[in-house]
């Protein structure tokens, strides 16, 4: 559910009392019909919230912590577990991991080159694998009880790679972990944004054995197939019927 308007419109004016709406759609790249379409709406999304933030400096996750139904993000955040840090590298950075430890310079201090950079969250399947990393196989029937949301349109979403922010922050309320996980694996803040340690991926990744890494890797090849060969599916059905109309 997006910021109530005049709550957004409140905290505009306490972080840029001097500031109009041409000055902020402009240094924050956000078109003027849009923004007064949310306003006249009286519902402000969130994503909005976070570039205007980007925009004046200010932390997002403190911008969004500001408002009643995200106050539980104010403060210092909680860290992100391993398993969530692992769940937000891309399946391609795993895989390079793999290889990695299959050289024999592997483990030797001082040869071969420097591990290759992670890329950066959200990646293809980052909202589901956050999920998956922290459910504990009742996670989703707690959050559908405590949202109301239907656990088939739940997990739509999760196909889907998506995930509302305010659903994020129940996934992660009903999972007992911090909330910046999903926030950062739905794309709405980065990992410098939620306060998560430049290294913090790599070392999550390291502490993972050969064994976890290559099963890691082999689930997310498994989950990559399925779904290649359903857009496959998908496709070839898409131009049987086009070849049935003519």
């Amino acid at each position: 559910m997006p910021l109530p308007a005049k709550a957004f419109q409140l905290w505009l004016h306490s972080v840029a009392p001097k500031a109009s709406t041409a000055d902020i759609c402009r240094i924050s790249g956000i078109k003027r019909t849009t923004l007064a379409q949310q306003l006249v709406r009286g519902k402000v999304a969130e994503t909005t919230l976070v570039s205007i933030s980007r925009a004046l400096r200010l932390s997002p996750l403190a911008a969004l912590g500001s408002f009643a139904k995200y106050a539980e993000l104010a403060g210092e955040p909680q860290p992100p577990t391993a398993v969530e840090l692992v769940s937000q590298i891309a399946t391609m950075d795993l895989l390079r991991a793999v290889i990695e430890r299959s050289t024999p310079e592997y483990g030797h201090a001082g040869e071969g080159p420097a591990p290759p950079a992670l890329s950066p969250a959200p990646h293809a399947t980052s909202v589901r694998n956050w999920v998956d990393a922290i459910d504990d196989g009742e996670l989703r029937h707690r959050v559908s009880a405590a949202t109301g949301v239907a656990p088939q349109n739940f997990s739509a979403q999760l196909t889907a790679n998506r995930l509302s922010p305010e659903l994020a922050v129940a996934t992660a309320r009903a999972a007992g972990v911090g909330f910046t996980g999903g926030l950062v694996a739905t794309g709405l803040i980065t990992e410098e944004e939620a306060g998560w340690a430049p290294d913090a991926k790599q070392s999550a990744l390291a502490a993972l054995s050969d064994g976890e890494l290559t099963g890691l890797a082999g689930e997310r090849l498994q989950t990559l197939g399925k779904t290649l060969r359903r857009q496959e599916h998908e496709q070839a059905q898409t131009e049987k019927i086009w070849e049935n109309l003519g």
